[in-house]
């Protein structure tokens, strides 16, 4: 797999990757993270433009999608039942997809952020049990509770890696 930073040009295969992604997140009992139009169009092109957004490819296919920035993320600011692993410059993803067929998308995305920056920090609603397998598995800590721009809550999660050899 290969990932590189997103075009405008790869928008329509991005945002068929994330209705693809609402739906199976419906079909395995979290209707609610993204409902029926996150992530946004404006939003993936605002990700696009700041050259936070990244595609996963697989011989030249798109099959997944990640958005990553570097830097304070304003929903970490404050955190409830918990605390941050530690408060070092962290990177973010957010976003994260896969078409659904393509296998090693979440493994290759982890991959790429924790190569790039010593502490990875996530979050996911609590009903997406998919994901919060997933960040487990890969070793990363539950630290709390998080609230997303429309005010719900995100279970937090961080690793630090300490292999992060910059952007």
């Amino acid at each position: 797999m290969h990932i590189r930073k997103s075009g405008e040009s790869d928008l329509s295969k991005i945002l068929d990757i994330y209705a693809g992604a609402r739906e199976r997140m419906r079909k395995n009992g979290n209707p609610t993270q993204w409902g029926d139009r996150w992530p946004l169009e404006e939003v993936i092109l605002e990700d696009i433009q700041a050259g936070d957004s990244y595609v996963v490819e697989n011989d030249g296919e798109i099959c997944g999608v990640f958005s990553f920035l570097v830097g304070i993320e304003p929903t970490y600011v404050h955190i409830e039942d918990g605390d941050w692993l530690n408060e070092e410059p962290y990177g973010t993803i957010h976003r994260l997809a896969g078409n659904g067929v393509m296998k090693g998308v979440f493994a290759a995305c982890l991959e790429y952020c924790e190569g790039r920056v010593p502490n990875i920090r996530i979050d996911t609603h609590k009903d997406n049990h998919i994901m919060r397998h997933l960040l487990e598995k890969y070793g990363y800590a539950v630290c709390g509770r998080i609230y997303v721009g429309d005010n719900t809550p995100r279970i937090a999660y961080q690793k630090i890696t300490g292999e992060g050899r910059g952007i």
